[in-house]
């Protein structure tokens, strides 16, 4: 079976004067070097690294919000630099940690709106709305006709979930979901992931700079450091490894 992610000795470096990073093109400062892996249906890649490790370029760079200076990435066997961009993002699920829901639209509207652009029947799409804002533990009889000003921190990011699972994508970017919540509603919902991860079956790739969220929610650990991967590994062989960033974050938790 095709993984929905294969990423291929990706790198990215910023224009301007520097070191030539190896297969990349021109000079400037190395953000993201030479990175491989992929990721198959049900699994959940945690991205584990200090601020500055590349962690979210490399999401930015699977989604196109940057093109890679080398390297490839396919999605579902397709390489993504050869697909339109919108196809591509519509493919992709993503979540931040601001949310970005649009504030002139019902929480209904924000979850239906890929659906929408997909061209969905309106009947599919309040279906699936529906479903979702249950799945993620919003009554939509509730919270539908509901604005984002009108919600709490976690119940907007509820809402980002469900949009970003809303026209059922092989492939999820979590980008430090729930890095601005308070640390009760945070583990709350690092518990309603874990439920969402064993029901959906999507590909997942979650960054994250805390070791706890990511030895609780990966299937496996990738630990970047300066711009590589330093480490690739089950959480059991994450704990058992004796690379030194490894070893620093177990210390730090």
């Amino acid at each position: 079976m095709t993984p929905p992610l294969e990423v291929d000795g990706l790198g990215y470096v910023l224009p301007g004067p520097g070191p030539r990073a190896a297969g990349g093109r021109g000079g400037g400062s190395v953000i993201v070097q030479d990175l491989s892996f992929a990721v198959g249906v049900g699994e959940t890649l945690v991205l584990l690294g200090r601020s500055g490790s590349g962690k979210t370029t490399t999401l930015k760079l699977i989604n196109r919000l940057l093109e890679p200076t080398a390297g490839t990435v396919r999605v579902a066997g397709e390489r993504a630099a050869e697909l339109p961009v919108t196809r591509l993002r519509r493919r992709i699920g993503y979540v931040i940690q601001e949310v970005g829901l649009f504030p002139h639209l019902s929480v209904a509207r924000n979850v239906g709106l890929v659906p929408r652009l997909e061209q969905w029947e309106e009947g599919r799409i309040a279906a699936r709305v529906r479903e979702l804002l249950t799945v993620v533990g919003l009554d939509p009889d509730v919270f539908a006709t509901r604005y984002p000003h009108e919600l709490s921190g976690g119940q907007r990011q509820r809402v980002g979930v469900a949009r970003a699972l809303a026209a059922d994508p092989p492939l999820l970017l979590l980008d430090e979901p729930f890095g601005a919540l308070d640390p009760i509603t945070r583990v709350e919902l690092q518990r309603e992931f874990q439920a969402l991860q064993r029901r959906l079956g999507q590909a997942m790739v979650f960054v994250t700079h805390d070791v706890r969220e990511g030895l609780l929610l990966g299937t496996r650990i990738g630990v970047m450091q300066a711009g590589r991967l330093v480490f690739l590994g089950t959480p059991e062989q994450f704990r058992d490894s004796e690379q030194p960033e490894c070893r620093a974050f177990l210390g730090a938790a």
